[in-house]
C-alpha cells in the first residue's frame, strides 16, 4: 500500500512538471464557466473545484473596484432524520456489546456563508467562510487564499480537503441526497489546513495535490496535534464532453444530449495521532474501523491497549457518466491502517478494508424531479461485511439546483460510519428515513 501511494505521488510530481511547461503557453487568467442564467453573474471562478464542501455558489456581487471585489454566497440545510429501531446494540470485532445511539430529530443542520473576491490582481483570490453545525453546536470562521498562475497551475493555502474520494474534490452539495453514502462516509478523510496546487495542464485533464496538517482538523487544535502531515492527490479525466455538469455533481438536470464521462483516481497517506494524552479520550475521531469503533479508543484493538499513532493509506478510483437525464456514479476504495504505535502488544499489524458504492438517478420530470437508487458494501478484515441499500427522490421547485427538497431512505446492516454530520450511527442495523431541504445561492 505504501509503495502504491509513493508511486502515485511521484506521478503527481510529473503532472506538476507538465503544468510548468504548459504555463509558458497559457498566462491568461482562467475563463469564467458558463453561467446559470437564473442566477446573478459571479466574478468568482472555481474551475478546479478543489475546496470540497467549502466551494461557494454563484452568490451576489456586492462591489468591484480596482482595489478588489466582494461577493456573498450562502448555503443552508434543514432536515428530519429518524434512525430505526430507536433502541438497539451491536457487537464489535472483539465480541463486546455496545449501544447504538439512534437519532430522531429535526434540525436546521448546517449553515455556510462565503465572502469571496479578489484584491489588486484578479488572479489573487480570497475566500472567508463562516460554517456552523447546529447538531453539535459548532461554529468556525476560516478561509483560503489562491493565486491563479494560469490554467495549468493555481497555488493556494487555507483550510481544504484531504483528497481521499471524489466527493472531497468539489461536488458538494450536488449529491443524491444532502450527505455521503455509507462507504465514503466510513473511509474518507476530512478537512485541515493545507497548501495545495491545482490545475488543468492538458485538455480535459485535471489534478489537485495537497499537504494538510492532519487528516481532519475538526476537534484537533495545534497544541495537541503531532508533527506529521497528510499527503493527498487526485486526478480526473473527462474524455467525451470535457465536463460533467455543475461541480461534476450527481444528477443530469442539464439533460446531456451527448454522453458525458469522467474517470478519476485519488490517494492519501497520513501518519495520524490520537491528538490526546493516553489517559484521555482521543480528539482525533475521523477514522473508524469497519465495526464503527475508533482505532484510537482505549482497548479498540486489544483489551487494556491504546493506539497512539497509526498510518492511514487510501486509494480510490471512480467513474461517472450522464446522458439524457440519466446519471450513474461508482467508486471503489482500498484503505489500510497499519504501523500501529501502541501501549502494548496487538493481535494484528494492519487492517485492510475495501469498499464500493454505486448510485443511479433518472430525471423522471426533466429539471424538476429525479428518482435515484444507491448501494454500498465493505469487504473487511473483521468479516462483518457492512452494506446498505438506499433510494429517494429530489424535487427542484425552480427547475435548477439552487433549491432542493429531498426524501432519502436507507436500509443499513452494521454501519461502520457514524457522526451527527451525516445519516449514519456506528453499529446501526435498520432503517433511516430523512426528509430535508437545502439551498445554495
Amino acid at each position: 500500500m505504501k509503495r502504491t501511494c509513493t508511486i502515485w505521488l511521484m506521478v503527481l510530481s510529473l503532472v506538476i512538471g507538465v503544468s510548468t511547461v504548459a504555463l509558458a503557453q497559457d498566462e491568461a487568467p482562467l475563463p469564467p464557466p458558463e453561467e446559470d442564467t437564473t442566477l446573478p453573474v459571479s466574478r468568482e471562478v472555481y474551475e478546479n473545484l478543489y475546496m470540497g464542501e467549502f466551494t461557494p455558489g454563484s452568490g451576489f456581487d456586492l462591489i468591484e473596484t480596482k482595489r478588489g471585489s466582494l461577493n456573498i454566497s450562502v448555503y443552508g440545510l434543514f432536515r428530519w432524520v429518524n434512525q430505526m429501531p430507536g433502541t438497539q446494540t451491536f457487537t464489535d470485532h472483539l465480541g463486546r456489546e455496545r449501544a447504538v445511539k439512534a437519532r430522531n430529530d429535526l434540525y436546521w443542520h448546517r449553515s455556510m456563508i462565503w465572502l469571496t473576491g479578489f484584491f489588486y490582481d484578479k488572479r489573487l483570490r480570497y475566500n472567508i467562510t463562516a460554517w456552523s453545525l447546529s447538531t453539535t453546536q459548532q461554529a468556525l470562521l476560516f478561509g483560503n487564499l489562491r493565486y491563479i498562475v494560469g490554467k495549468a497551475l493555481t497555488l493556494g493555502v487555507g483550510l481544504g480537503p484531504n483528497l481521499t474520494h471524489r466527493s472531497m474534490a468539489g461536488s458538494w452539495p450536488y449529491w443524491a441526497a444532502s450527505d455521503r453514502q455509507m462507504m465514503e462516509d466510513a473511509m474518507r478523510g476530512g478537512f485541515a489546513s493545507c497548501f495545495f496546487v491545482s490545475g488543468s495542464p492538458l485538455s480535459r485533464f485535471f489534478y489537485t495535490a495537497s499537504v494538510n496538517t492532519n487528516i481532519s482538523q475538526l476537534g484537533v487544535t495545534a497544541t495537541n496535534d503531532s508533527r506529521d502531515m497528510a499527503y493527498s492527490a487526485t486526478v480526473f479525466w473527462m474524455p467525451t464532453t470535457g465536463e460533467l455538469g455543475p461541480r461534476g455533481g450527481f444528477g443530469d438536470l442539464e439533460h446531456h444530449e451527448q454522453l458525458a464521462t469522467r474517470f478519476g483516481l485519488s490517494a492519501c497517506h497520513a501518519r495520524e495521532s490520537r491528538a490526546a494524552p493516553l489517559d484521555q479520550p482521543p480528539n482525533s475521531t475521523m477514522i473508524r474501523m469497519s465495526d464503527g469503533v475508533y482505532p484510537f479508543e482505549a482497548g479498540a484493538l486489544a483489551d487494556g491497549v491504546t493506539v497512539d499513532k497509526l498510518d492511514y493509506e487510501n486509494i480510490s478510483v471512480d467513474a461517472a457518466f450522464k446522458y439524457r437525464g440519466f446519471s450513474f456514479l461508482t467508486e471503489y476504495t482500498v484503505r489500510e491502517l497499519s504501523n500501529f504505535d501502541a501501549t502494548g502488544p496487538l493481535p494484528l499489524t494492519s487492517i485492510l478494508d475495501q469498499g464500493v458504492f454505486a448510485e443511479a438517478m433518472h430525471m423522471v420530470v426533466p429539471k424538476y424531479l429525479g428518482l435515484y437508487a444507491a448501494t454500498s458494501y465493505l469487504f473487511d478484515d473483521f468479516q462483518r461485511h457492512p452494506w446498505e441499500i438506499a433510494g429517494g427522490a429530489s424535487f427542484y421547485p425552480f427547475g435548477n439546483r439552487q433549491w432542493r427538497i429531498n426524501l432519502h431512505v436507507i436500509r443499513i446492516d452494521q454501519s461502520p460510519a457514524g457522526s451527527t454530520f451525516g445519516y449514519y450511527t456506528a453499529g446501526q442495523s435498520g432503517t433511516t428515513v430523512s426528509l430535508g431541504t437545502d439551498f445554495l445561492l
